[in-house]
Parts: C-alpha cells; sequence; structure tokens
C-alpha cells in the first residue's frame, strides 16, 4: 500500500487539532494508505529527512502549523524545485483549515512577486479545507502527477577537496542567498559583500552555486584574494555548475546534509536576498538554536532586509512570520549592506564575551 508521510504534532489531548488529525487519519487508512507518523510524535533532523522522504508516497500537513512543519513543507518544495528524484511524482498537499498556514504562504506569494521563486508554489503545495478534499487532491495529483520543473542540464559532479585556511583568517561568514535572481543591484550586493568579506579577513561559505546573488558573493570573495568555501549536492551542480575559484568545497548526498555541513563549517550567518531555499535555511538555523544544537551555539544570524527599487523590504514577510515563533534576540536585522559585518562582529564578540566572563548573581 502507498505510504502517506503525517506532519505536525499533537500537543496532548485537548489540542483543538486532534479531532481533525483522528478524521484525517481515518480517511486515509480506509483508502488504502498507510500512515507514517500518525501520532505527531517521530522527530525529524536535517541528517534523516531524505531517508523520510525516501520511504513515503506523498506527504500531508495538518493544522496547527510549527517551526519545524514550516520548514518541512519548504523543503519539499525546495526538493521539487531542483529535481530531487526522491520526490518525483510524490505529491504534498497542506490542510490549512486554521489558518495557521497563511503566513507561509504569503511569504511564497512575496518571493514570487519579488522574482526569486518562479515556480506557481500552489502547483506543488496543494491547499485543502478538509479531510475529503486531502483525499480527493491526493487522488488527481497521484494520477496526473506533478508539473515538470524544466531545467538545464550543463556540467557534471565533482570531488570534496579542502585547502587550510589563512594565517590572517578570523571566521567565517555563511551567506544564505539567491541562486536565481539576476536584477543587477542584487548581483552588485552580492559581489561587493564577497569583497568586504575578504577584505576584513573573513572566509565566505555558501551553498556554492554558480549564479545569481551566490556565485556573485564567490566571486567577490575570490577576486579580493579572499578564502571561499561551500557545499552543494550533485544533482544541483549539473544543473548549475560550481563557481570558479573555491578554496574548499565539500560534496554532500542531499540538500540537508549540505545544509549541516555548513552550519557546522561557520561562525556567522548572512540571510541575503533570496527564495525559499533561503527561507528553509533560516528556519533551519532558528530550529536548531531552539533544540539548543552545539552545532549553532553562540553563532550570530543577521537579516538583510534590503530596500528594493519599488521601496519594499526584501525580507519583511519573513520576519513577520518568524515573529509568532522567534524572539528578537534569536537574529538581528539590517537594512543596508554597509551594517552587515560590523553587526555581526559585535554580536560574535558578544557571545564570545559571555562565554569567557563568569556570570555575576546577586543573593
Amino acid at each position: 500500500m502507498p505510504k502517506v508521510r503525517l506532519a505536525g504534532t499533537v500537543r496532548g489531548e485537548k489540542d483543538p487539532n486532534r479531532e481533525i488529525r483522528a478524521s484525517l487519519i481515518y480517511s486515509l487508512f480506509s483508502k488504502g494508505w498507510d500512515i507514517n507518523n500518525s501520532n505527531g510524535n517521530q522527530q525529524i533532523s536535517l541528517s534523516n529527512i531524505e531517508s523520510k522522504i525516501i520511504e513515503s508516497d506523498a506527504f500531508v500537513f495538518t493544522p496547527g502549523a510549527t517551526l519545524e512543519d514550516l520548514f518541512k513543507a519548504v523543503s519539499i518544495f525546495v526538493g521539487y524545485q531542483t529535481l530531487d528524484a526522491n520526490l518525483a511524482a510524490k505529491p504534498t498537499v497542506v490542510l490549512n483549515s486554521d489558518g495557521s498556514w497563511d503566513p507561509f504562504f504569503a511569504l511564497l506569494k512575496h518571493l514570487k512577486e519579488m522574482g526569486t521563486v518562479k515556480q506557481d508554489y500552489t502547483d506543488y503545495l496543494l491547499l485543502a479545507d478538509g479531510p475529503d478534499e486531502v483525499l480527493a487532491t491526493l487522488a488527481s495529483r497521484r494520477r496526473e502527477g506533478s508539473p515538470e520543473v524544466k531545467r538545464l542540464v550543463v556540467t557534471d559532479p565533482v570531488k570534496s577537496y579542502d585547502l587550510p585556511l589563512p594565517i590572517d583568517h578570523e571566521a567565517n561568514i555563511c551567506v544564505f542567498c539567491s541562486a536565481s535572481i539576476n536584477k543587477t543591484p542584487y548581483l552588485s550586493d552580492g559581489y561587493n559583500f564577497g569583497k568586504m568579506l575578504a577584505e576584513n579577513h573573513l572566509g565566505c561559505v555558501s551553498g556554492a552555486g554558480n549564479s545569481g546573488i551566490m556565485g556573485e558573493v564567490v566571486s567577490g570573495s575570490v577576486d579580493a584574494g579572499g578564502w571561499s568555501g561551500g557545499s552543494n549536492v550533485p544533482h544541483i551542480i549539473e544543473l548549475e555548475g560550481l563557481p570558479e575559484g573555491l578554496s574548499s568545497f565539500w560534496l554532500r548526498p542531499d540538500i540537508y546534509t549540505r545544509m549541516e555541513v555548513m552550519i557546522e563549517k561557520s561562525d556567522a550567518f548572512v540571510i541575503f536576498p533570496g527564495g525559499a531555499g533561503t527561507v528553509q535555511e533560516m528556519l533551519a538555523l532558528m530550529i536548531f538554536k531552539h533544540q539548543g544544537n552545539l552545532a549553532m551555539k553562540d553563532k550570530p544570524v543577521v537579516v538583510y532586509n534590503r530596500r528594493d527599487e519599488e521601496g519594499a523590504r526584501f525580507w519583511t514577510p519573513l520576519i513577520k512570520m518568524l515573529s509568532s515563533w522567534c524572539n528578537d534576540n534569536e537574529f538581528a536585522v539590517v537594512e543596508e549592506l554597509d551594517e552587515i559585518i560590523p553587526t555581526a562582529r559585535k554580536l560574535m564578540s558578544a557571545d564570545r564575551t559571555a562565554i569567557s566572563t563568569p556570570q555575576c548573581v546577586e543573593a
């Protein structure tokens, strides 16, 4: 029988979404679906999420969206975008009867308007208002298949390699950003920021994309003589190639372990204008912070909320969405390019001071 992975968490016997989840489980089971995670208690990590995708034939997200649910949903969408073969012909339905998913879809709509999401996300993350509609949507999409994401294959994958850090190296800054945006002002920002990193003796860690802002950040760092490391996966390298001049490259099998190594290799993170993949990465950082994951210990996150030519701030919908789950001190927001490095340095210094300075407790 086909297997559906049910997302969402059951928060005790008084959870308002418990009844609709029970109805959904009954409907799915009666129509021939086996159900993974019916109790809503299975833990997903960056290391095991791809295996959960492989073992499933469809995905259903329930009301009461959490930060983890948003991460899983956007990860699946990014998988569709990047032609992850393990997601081929596997539909995803979001049951949004309580409206808790509205900020997430508002963010994706904003990114489509900004040009960093090219696909119609509603063709891949299918909305439903009730259990019956979930079943009907799953049935029709399994018959029809998902819309094809057309991408050009340009190169072959390479092997990992590592060069030592420079003697004057201070820290690594990971830049999460768009690999598809082609607006000149955004590309110039990326190139100039890469140069700034090198000039400040800061390593540049990226997703090792060859296009968009991501490619420009790496080019700026390399052209200025900086150290630049990155990670990517075979099926994306085949689509986009790798930027020239990387000091180190870490090949990984999927986009989740790719994020994992980027987080481990970095001392701070900058969220540049980007698309669904950048949202995925920001959510992963916040989840790691909430979990107390040592890979994120004392590592600041800076969101570059750039103003575009029409006056809109790029990440305002993301910041608004995260306000329901994140505290003010979990990430900083800057609005000018030249504020990013001073802010990151100040936060890194503050974290190190907090580690080395004993805390006084009043009797």
